[in-house]
């Protein structure tokens, strides 16, 4: 299953590099768009639990890396103002 990495900037303009196991994410991001931080993360919890469910279903059991990358983002992403712009800058 190919994995996905790519690259988030956060409001106060640092970098994130974030995975994916798979490419479903294609599905619920683009390289260059930008969005309120609310929408990133309830895009980035249906993107990872879509990836985790697709390696479940390819191997019989979830994907651990999915779920550790969509507690990373919800924990950094508590750090902003629902409303702050967040950029996928490579995908």
């Amino acid at each position: 299953m190919p994995a996905v990495h790519y690259t988030v900037e956060l409001p106060d303009g640092s970098q994130r590099q974030c995975y994916s196991p798979s490419t479903v994410i294609h599905e619920h991001f683009s390289a260059g768009e930008a969005m309120p931080m609310r929408d990133f993360l309830t895009r980035s919890r249906t993107a990872l639990n879509a990836a985790s469910e697709r390696v479940r279903q390819r191997f019989g059991f979830a994907c651990s890396s999915a779920m550790d990358q969509l507690h990373e983002i919800e924990s950094w992403g508590r750090a902003y103002k629902a409303e702050d712009t967040v950029r996928i800058l490579t995908l």
